[in-house]
């Protein structure tokens, strides 16, 4: 399926740059998320013919020629003292959206041929690495045909672009999401007590691995990239989150355009390169990826390796090694396996601080790792890749320096981003937890999730409400940071919400 961004009025040209750099409707995400009321061509055609005039207002123009995205208000028809628990059991329904064929072609949205759940607010399309968590809460919950649909949602992507993008918008195609899909595959396979059932999956999940694994035969020097991946030593290659384009994001165009105000053209074509490279990593933004650690315009996110994702491609080579296996393909079984292994070794060298004892990014430019402490240190732990003296040592300073009155928060800086302290958030909670548990700290897992739910209880009893992210250190407080206000919905607070609640029966 090839989709150009020119052929979207909401995304490209005069008129979108009036919108968003006038910031006329407010939230970036607005306008392009709109749908146009008539032809593009028209619509680009009478905006050149009356831009200039007097009397031309750009929100009266917005308004005859598209139609708005609407927030509707999440209303439940519950008794007073509802819990919790039965609140996500019915927004389950509010949050599902239907297979949309033959939909606008106008619009930015992709239409997908199965129902899906999406996380609520101003999101209102899928996600790729919410789902996951989402996931996690409606199999709790049964729901098991949603998740298979959401599951085939993602073969249509990945057989229409090569990949899973960020969302099921055009806009976001150039990038993806962490890549949870071997680990959503997983997570059905266990709940099913199939293993033969996930063998359908087996060429989808090969095609999103060569997405990532894009130019893997190049023989690159130390430092030396292509794409998303990186050369380190021994002629091993290591993967970084990467966008091909340099130019701001188009639902947050005026937010970079900020960032970048007072660089030069080269400057601030790289800015934007690796703004998307943030975006992609799904922690947009955080001090993870500011080379000062505190400011957006200081973003070197593509020159950095993180730990996280390279978990996610060890489980993908995993998961590979053992859909071959059962299909009884012993060479591709142990060539996967071999890569395996080999991601697992380089995991352990190269993020882990012998020094700090902890697990951090590193940034190849500078050939050292990063400075900030962060939970994206659990995933090695999550997926069973750290030996048992790292895990200790992890689960130590999670205890120190990590756990507070509501949770885990992300990081141990406050820089005013959403992905900072004070705040903790849903599918990092589930990582640390899980992560925690392989390892047998249970007692630690347990007052984390403790803490966790019941800040989660308290807030919804005081606003009936579950939200995207939560304020860990002051839990009387409300989360802030971010590009836009806090989000009502939400599917993966949900999800681990009600898959922690109910675990163990």
């Amino acid at each position: 399926m090839k989709l150009h961004k020119e052929d979207f009025v909401q995304i490209s040209g005069d008129l979108f740059k009036v919108v968003q750099s006038g910031k006329i409707l407010g939230d970036s995400k607005t306008f392009v998320d709109s749908i146009p009321k008539k032809k593009p061509a028209d619509i680009k055609k009478e905006f050149q013919q009356h831009k200039k005039s007097e009397i031309f207002n750009a929100k009266d123009f917005i308004s005859k020629n598209f139609s708005l995205p609407e927030e509707k208000k999440i209303i439940l028809d519950l008794p007073p003292g509802r819990e919790m628990e039965e609140h996500i059991e019915l927004l389950w329904k509010y949050l599902e959206r239907p297979p949309v064929k033959n939909g606008n072609n106008f619009s930015t949205l992709i239409s997908l041929p199965n129902p899906y759940i999406i996380p609520g607010g101003r999101f209102r399309e899928v996600y790729y690495w919410d789902t996951y968590f989402t996931m996690q809460g409606l199999l709790t919950c049964g729901m098991i045909s949603i998740v298979e649909s959401m599951l085939d949602n993602f073969v249509y992507l990945i057989d229409n672009f090569g990949h899973i993008p960020n969302g099921n918008r055009v806009y976001y195609i150039s990038r993806s999401q962490p890549p949870f899909f071997a680990a959503m595959i997983h997570s059905v396979t266990e709940y099913k007590k199939d293993s033969k059932w996930q063998l359908k999956y087996l060429q989808p999940l090969e095609t999103e691995y060569q997405y990532w694994m894009k130019g893997e035969n190049k023989k690159l020097k130390v430092g030396e990239t292509s794409g998303k991946i990186v050369g380190v030593d021994n002629n091993k290659i290591i993967n970084r989150y990467f966008d091909t384009e340099s130019v701001p994001r188009e639902e947050s165009y005026s937010e970079d355009v900020e960032a970048a105000n007072k660089l030069g053209k080269n400057e601030k074509a790289r800015l934007y390169n690796n703004i998307r490279a943030a975006a992609e990593s799904g922690w947009d933004f955080s001090s993870r990826w500011f080379e000062d650690e505190i400011s957006i315009s200081k973003c070197v996110a593509s020159e950095i390796i993180p730990v996280d994702l390279n978990c996610l491609l060890y489980f993908y080579e995993k998961k590979l090694s053992e859909m071959y296996s059962l299909k009884g393909q012993k060479i591709q079984s142990d060539k996967y396996l071999i890569k395996s292994i080999q991601r697992r070794d380089l995991i352990n060298r190269v993020f882990w601080n012998r020094d700090k004892n902890f697990y951090f990014d590193y940034n190849f430019k500078n050939q050292n790792t990063t400075n900030t402490y962060s939970l994206a240190a659990c995933y090695p732990l999550f997926f069973e890749i750290a030996d048992s003296e790292k895990a200790t040592s992890v689960a130590s300073i999670v205890e120190k320096e990590f756990l507070k009155p509501g949770g885990v928060i992300t990081t141990l800086n406050h820089t005013g981003q959403q992905w900072d302290a004070p705040n903790g958030w849903a599918p990092l909670q589930y990582i640390t937890i899980k992560g925690l548990r392989n390892y047998g700290f249970n007692r630690l897992a347990n007052e984390i999730k403790h803490r966790w739910l019941e800040l989660n209880k308290n807030v919804f009893n005081r606003t009936k409400k579950m939200f995207e992210k939560y304020n860990v250190e002051d839990i009387s407080l409300s989360a802030g940071g971010g590009e836009y206000p806090l989000q009502d919905g939400f599917g993966w607070t949900n999800g681990v919400a009600i898959a922690l609640l109910k675990e163990n029966g």
